[in-house]
Order: structure tokens, then sequence, then C-alpha cells
């Protein structure tokens, strides 16, 4: 079967355990998300072989186990590419050299080739550098690259950008969902940053305390009301939509979201491609009729799904747009006022849209 299956139990300082069963997608990017202290980390470093988990722990990828209660694989077999918060690159070699070595100490062929490595992480410029001469986001480049062409079965990545700035922390998750769409090779995302995850992944673990609170789709989980992430302050709703054209004389650009039509600044993106825009519940408000003279630019028609059971001051109204969802914050007293209920006609007046994968200058 394939998926990467999980059975961890893992004891910790303070009286701290991590305890996982589940699985988890071998396609695409698979965000792990939870506060400091949720086992994130750890989990990494247990499937990678470096933590020791409890007699009877299961970690299989595919059809191949890495440990169960007989067997646990060395980290060497395992064949895991991993990529640290630091570069971790050595400093005696250049970036040229930095990627030859995982070449050469590669233990089976890869269909992973320098070239593009080089092209994908745009590389091109750096490769006769000293390492102690680059970016902080130009190492985490390198050490992405350093780690993929040691041909990975599987990627993990433990919070690399969290030490960049917002230039190049952009630039390296541009790197990396050009890395997704070339590669079938599975990766595991650690972060505590929701906007990073939802520029990234497609699936999403939750965490918390060391137990997994939800799994799922990550734009099915940020859509719904009954998620940990719905209550979250910065709550939004994650959409795909196409580039349909660009305003030039307004500086604009003209989105498609299942036939309905998003404007937002001018983007540097061809018409035809397929973007992810993610839409704050607190940027959404909802009125009965059309206003007919609005400074509000994306005016859409909505219908009612779920209102939130709340006895506080503000609730979410889940929204659909087409196929997608939006979310709301609004108050309570509005819903009543509006009389809003399930199945409503109503329309949703968005404040702003925040394009996921922004473009910034190279760092």
């Amino acid at each position: 079967m394939s998926g990467l299956t999980l059975n961890i139990i893992c004891g910790g300082n303070k009286g701290f355990s991590l305890e996982l069963d589940c699985k988890v997608s071998a396609i695409g990017i698979t965000a792990i998300y939870g506060p400091s202290g949720s086992g994130k980390s750890t989990l990494l470093d247990c499937i990678a072989g470096l933590r020791p988990t409890t007699p009877g722990s299961v970690i299989r990828l595919n059809n191949e186990t890495w440990q169960d209660a007989s067997f646990t694989a060395p980290v060497w077999q395992r064949h895991i590419g991993y990529v640290f918060q630091d570069a971790r690159l050595f400093p005696h070699l250049n970036v040229q050299q930095n990627l030859d070595y995982a070449l050469t100490r590669r233990p089976r062929s890869g269909n992973i080739h320098l070239n593009q490595v080089v092209t994908w992480l745009e590389l091109d410029d750096l490769l006769s550098r000293s390492t102690d001469t680059l970016s902080a986001g130009q190492k985490q480049r390198v050490a992405i690259g350093r780690a993929l062409l040691s041909a990975p079965r599987l990627l993990l990545l433990d919070e690399p950008l969290a030490n960049l700035d917002h230039a190049a922390r952009q630039h390296c998750l541009r790197c990396l969902q050009r890395l997704s769409q070339e590669l079938q090779l599975p990766m595991l995302y650690v972060s505590h940053d929701i906007e990073e995850v939802s520029q990234l992944a497609d699936h999403l673990l939750l965490l918390e305390q060391g137990r997994l609170v939800e799994q799922g789709s990550l734009l099915t989980l940020c859509s719904r009301l009954d998620t940990r992430l719905s209550h979250e302050e910065q709550a939004a709703a994650i959409l795909t939509a196409r580039v349909a054209q660009h305003d030039a004389e307004y500086g604009l650009s003209e989105l498609t979201v299942d036939g309905h039509t998003l404007l937002v600044n001018h983007l540097p993106h061809a018409v035809g491609q397929s973007r992810r825009i993610r839409i704050p519940a607190r940027d959404v408000s909802v009125c009965r009729h059309r206003p007919l003279d609005s400074s509000i630019l994306n005016i859409l028609p909505v219908s009612v799904v779920e209102i939130e059971d709340t006895n506080a001051a503000r609730l979410l109204v889940r929204l659909s747009l087409g196929s997608q969802y939006l979310l709301a914050r609004i108050t309570r007293k509005s819903c009543v006022e509006l009389e809003l209920c399930i199945g409503d006609n109503i329309y949703a007046q968005i404040k702003s849209a925040a394009l996921l994968m922004e473009t910034t200058d190279p760092a």
C-alpha cells in the first residue's frame, strides 16, 4: 500500500510524549503544523531514525518497513533527505562541491540530476561561491538541493525557512512549490506559520501536546467550522483561482474562481496560470442585497452553508462559492439582524484577497 504509515510512541523530557497513529499521503507536501512543543520536530526525528521510539512502534513507507516490533532500519538504510532550520553546509566546500558530495554518496541511482536541481532552485550563479558568502536564503536553497541529490525516498523539512527574512522566505517557498510540481517525492514540512503552510501544503497534520488533533486536505480543513484552524485569529479560507486577465490601467489582475471574478493587485503571472488565494475570515462581510455604491471591488454571490452555534460576540459563517468555500467572521448581532439561515443566498464582500506565492526579489 502506498503512503507513510505511522504508529509511534516516543517519550520526551518533562513528561512529554508523542503518540501518533495515522497514514500520510505519498503524494505532494504534507504540513505538520502546531504550536511550539507540540512534537513536530520529534516526529521527523522518529521517522528519520534519529530518536528512539517505544518497542512495537511502526514506521513504513509504501511497502518498505523501517521499523516494527522485530526490526529497526538504521538511518542510512531509510534513504531520507533532511533539511533543518540551519543549512548545515560544509564550510570547507563551495556550493558546487556541497552538491557533488550528495551525488557521490547517494546509495542508489536516482532520477534527479544536478542540472535539474540547479534550475529548480535557481543556483546557477552560486555554484562557484564559498558558503560563507551566501545569504541565509541562498544557504537553505543549497541545503535543499543537496538533500534532493542524495536520491531520497522521502524529504523531511524542519522549519527550513524559520530564520529567513520575508523576501528570502518567499523565494524559497516559490522554489519548494516548483519542486512539488516537478517531482513525485513525498515531503513532510514542519511549520508553526499557517501562512507558510497555506502556500505549500496539500495535506495537513495538526499536532497539539504530542497528539494528532486534525488530519486531512489543507483546503478542506481551512474552510470548515469544526477545526482548530477556523478558531485561530488568522483563520482563512484558501481558494484555487485562475488568472483570467490583467488590467494595466488600474494595476489589477482578474482571477476566476468557479466562474466568479476576483480583482487583486497586479500579478506577474501569465494568463491561465492557477494560483492559490488566501482570504482571511475577518476580511469578509455579508449583506442581503448587492450594494450599488461601494469601494469594495469583490462582491460575490454566495450561499450560507453553516453558521457557528455560539454565544460569543463574534461567530463564523461558512459560505459556498461554487464548489469552494469562504469563511466570514461577523458579529452575532449582525447575524441576528440579517436573519441569516442555512441555505440563504446572500453576498460576500471581500475587503482583501491575499494572493499566496507572491513574487518578490530573490534572496
